[in-house]
């Protein structure tokens, strides 16, 4: 297990909280079978974990716009970076096959990366969506 959900702030948004709470069980289970080297269940879920990022960022994304919310543009942004990071790791998955790179990604950059996000960009964005 990568994220436990109490090391994760909640915010005034139950929607981001949920998509949260779905976004953490998708990255452990990822994340284990990454520590499991399992190359076959990696394979399975590395496209899923994207398609459920790209749900959660989009989600919020959408609320957004629909709110008007002045800093969706900046905070999109922050979404498009992990968005990339996410890709370029999946292609150079795709080629090496290296758990050992994906596992250091998810502890170093991600975990880091998501928990930051929540705390600054999503606690900010809640109160003012809808």
């Amino acid at each position: 297990m990568l994220i436990q959900k109490r090391d994760i702030p909640q915010v005034a948004n139950d929607m981001m909280n949920m998509l949260h709470e779905d976004e953490i069980e998708v990255v452990n289970r990822f994340y284990d079978a990454v520590v499991a080297r399992d190359i076959e269940l990696i394979d399975e879920i590395f496209p899923e974990l994207i398609m459920d990022v790209d749900v959660h960022f989009g989600t919020e994304e959408a609320m957004m716009a629909q709110s008007n919310y002045e800093f969706a543009q900046v905070h999109k942004s922050d979404h498009d970076t992990m968005r990339k990071k996410l890709k370029d790791l999946h292609e150079r998955w795709e080629i090496l096959k290296g758990p050992k790179e994906v596992k250091g990604f998810l502890e170093k950059d991600f975990k880091q990366w998501f928990g930051l996000h929540i705390a600054k960009w999503d606690a900010e964005t809640a109160p003012n969506i809808g």
